[in-house]
């Protein structure tokens, strides 16, 4: 039983988040036409108007190389929204880009989920030291005592996360997709290869990605970095445009090298990829989700536009997402699109490639009642990590974190949203609809024909039975228990069946 001391000083640690600090109001910057991206922005207005230009961004170079050239041209702004940021090389080569921009005379906004970020207070209050940046919080715990009890003891609000992600330069170009901004998400963690998925965009759904970000910047959950403390000097400001440098120049096969020179942004460069030009639709929650109640469907923009967007499909359904609980509402909703005719395919990890167990262990429970109705499952095979990564590196395994869906051959969906009680009722989420029956249709066929080598295939024998096949005609493999998953792995998704624990995955 805990002392009156000891109750006093959580329940004080709980009340001390210092939502009340002072914070300005600020907007996105208007686009200025005579800078470069201004320009750029203006021509494709001009010439495309009313459209979007997109390129996927697949691979885990181009992604951080995008991001890096974007800043290093950026004359105006930097908008910065991620669920994560870490303290490794991804993060520093991203955070000191934001510095080099910021030195240049841009306004950088970096806004950052607090609890899943171990270690960045005090490089992220340096960052914010300078005039021309800063950083926020979104929905902090307290840092009186311990993080991780303010957390347990402040779990009604706390267990509410911005899971949004977007970023923007100048205005004009923005990236939006799965991930975070660390090693693992650009695929430098060399054992694991995360599958991930963004656009960068330009053209007018620019404009709204900002005013999200905008709302959620002046949100009372976003709390200036200053507010907790941190002492900082302006040396350290030096020493991390000395690292940046180190990194950076002269570097012919360094991680920056490889980034900014990735095959699809020397393509980009030299005029051999061509954007898609499509119309899209940003949703995004607002803010106001984590303050309501949990599970009030006025406040789940995304996941109720998804809804509706399903049970209008008239022919088919792709959805590829990392963790896949429908619960029984889900469920149902998928087994009505499938009574109409609509076929149903479903791409999600393995036990043997998730990167989250306790995922898995609710996910299936809904296999074989989904497959009844019809639906197709397809796990991603764990040990298909396609040879050498951009990097030179050998990865011993594939996890997906990936977050598409397809609808109809015409509708590509590209977010942040899992298909997980987390992601619908839980935390906030934004994602693309990019209209497009050609790209939709060439996105789909992509999907359909990579199945057959990176994944098995989850089906019921004549007796009701699961099973995984895996290639095709003679060449069969086919197993009855998950496959390549250790023994380890099966006992601890066992072992988290037993735990009430499906609504806060």
């Amino acid at each position: 039983m805990l002392s009156l001391s000891s109750a006093v000083l959580l329940l004080v640690a709980c009340g001390s988040v210092p939502f009340d600090y002072p914070r300005d109001e600020s907007s996105a910057l208007s686009v200025d036409h005579d800078t470069a991206l201004g320009r750029l922005s203006h021509e494709w207005h001009t010439d495309n108007a009313g459209h979007n230009g997109f390129f996927g961004l697949s691979g885990g170079a181009e992604a951080l190389g995008a991001r890096l050239r974007m800043m290093e041209v950026a004359e105006r702004s930097i908008d910065a929204q991620y669920f994560i940021i870490k303290r490794d090389r991804a993060g520093g080569l991203f955070a000191g880009k934001m510095l080099s921009a910021a030195d240049r005379g841009v306004r950088v906004r970096l806004l950052i989920d607090d609890i899943f970020s171990p270690g960045v207070d005090h490089p992220l209050s340096v960052l914010s030291s300078h005039p021309n940046i800063e950083v926020r919080l979104f929905n902090p715990v307290s840092r009186k005592g311990f993080k991780w009890s303010n957390f347990l003891f402040d779990f009604k609000r706390a267990n509410r996360r911005m899971h949004n992600k977007s970023f923007t330069v100048d205005n004009t170009m923005s990236i939006v997709g799965g991930r975070n901004i660390g090693e693992e998400y650009f695929e430098l963690n060399q054992g694991v290869k995360f599958d991930d998925y963004e656009v960068l965009t330009i053209g007018p759904v620019v404009e709204d990605i900002s005013a999200g970000f905008d709302a959620y910047w002046n949100s009372e959950l976003s709390v200036p970095i200053e507010a907790f403390g941190e002492t900082t000097t302006a040396e350290e400001l030096d020493e991390w445009r000395d690292w940046i440098a180190g990194h950076i120049k002269g570097a012919q096969d360094g991680i920056y090298a490889k980034a900014v020179n990735s095959k699809l942004l020397v393509n980009i460069r030299e005029g051999r990829a061509k954007p898609v030009i499509a119309k899209a639709t940003l949703v995004t929650d607002s803010p106001e989700k984590l303050t309501g109640a949990t599970g009030d469907a006025s406040l789940a923009t995304l996941a109720v536009e998804i809804g509706r967007r399903f049970r209008e499909a008239e022919r088919e359904i792709i959805i590829v997402t990392p963790y896949f609980i429908p619960q029984d509402s889900g469920a149902k909703i998928i087994e009505d699109i499938l009574s109409k005719g609509v076929r149903v395919i479903i791409v999600t990890n393995s036990l043997a490639s998730t990167n989250h167990v306790p995922v898995h262990s609710r996910y299936r429970g809904y296999r074989k009642r989904l497959l009844k109705a019809g639906a197709e499952i397809y796990e991603i095979r764990a040990d298909d990590v396609g040879g050498e990564n951009e990097w030179g590196g050998q990865p011993e395994m594939i996890t997906l974190h990936s977050k598409a869906t397809v609808i109809d051959r015409s509708t590509i969906f590209v977010g942040s949203l899992n298909f997980d009680p987390r992601s619908i009722v839980i935390n906030t989420e934004m994602g693309l609809f990019i209209e497009s029956e050609d790209t939709g249709a060439a996105f789909t066929e992509i999907v359909l024909k990579s199945l057959e080598e990176t994944s098995y295939r989850v089906e019921l024998d004549d007796g009701g039975k699961l099973r995984w096949v895996y290639g095709r005609g003679a060449d069969q493999e086919i197993v009855y228990s998950e496959p390549l998953a250790s023994a380890g792995r099966k006992a601890m998704v066992n072992l988290y069946r037993l735990l009430p624990i499906e609504s806060q995955l």
